[in-house]
């Protein structure tokens, strides 16, 4: 029976250290990348100026983008945190995402999509990979939502959709 138990445990410390290895290896992945590109784009280097145009963006945008990477890679590296660490998730998966959306939607082909879809994926493993400690711990347990708590607000968000579509601006818009 000592045999049983000791093969399970050994088993189950295997699959711990296949996950953190996999954890870190996805982490590191994305913080590497988000560090280049935060030099990249605080730089301006060629490459992400032509991208940058080509795709319709003004080049200041570049700034404000590589500003935002690098402590992005800082928070997910670092221990503690953890809130932090969800928006720092949330903010590289918008990056990613993003970056894949603007290059469809400039008709670029999917050799141009694909990388950054692929380093979304890599943020979502991170993420679901992450141990404990890097994790926002649970307060309670979730209590189901009665239909009748979702009238108000679905009926908040028609109101000022049917708002802002009465507000638009008549016309061209300003020089």
């Amino acid at each position: 029976m000592a045999n049983a138990d000791t093969s399970e445990s050994s088993a189950r410390s295997g699959l711990y250290w296949i996950r953190i290895i996999a954890y870190w290896f996805f982490t590191l992945t994305v913080a590497l990348e988000m560090i280049a590109g935060s030099m990249w784009d605080l730089l301006q280097i060629e490459y992400v100026r032509s991208v940058m145009t080509h795709l319709g963006y003004p080049l200041y945008v570049l700034f404000i983008i590589g500003a935002w990477k690098f402590p992005c890679a800082v928070t997910l590296l670092v221990p503690r945190f953890v809130r932090l660490k969800e928006w720092a998730y949330a903010g590289a998966f918008f990056n990613y995402t993003g970056a894949a959306g603007s290059h469809v939607l400039a008709g670029d082909p999917a050799g141009k999509w694909l990388g950054p879809l692929v380093f979304a994926a890599l943020v979502l493993a991170s993420w679901a990979l992450r141990p404990p400690d890097r994790r926002v711990p649970l307060t309670a347990p979730a209590t189901p939502a009665r239909v009748s708590s979702w009238i108000i607000p679905l009926g908040m968000v028609l109101v000022f959709l049917v708002f802002a579509l009465l507000t638009l601006p008549k016309g061209p818009p300003p020089p």
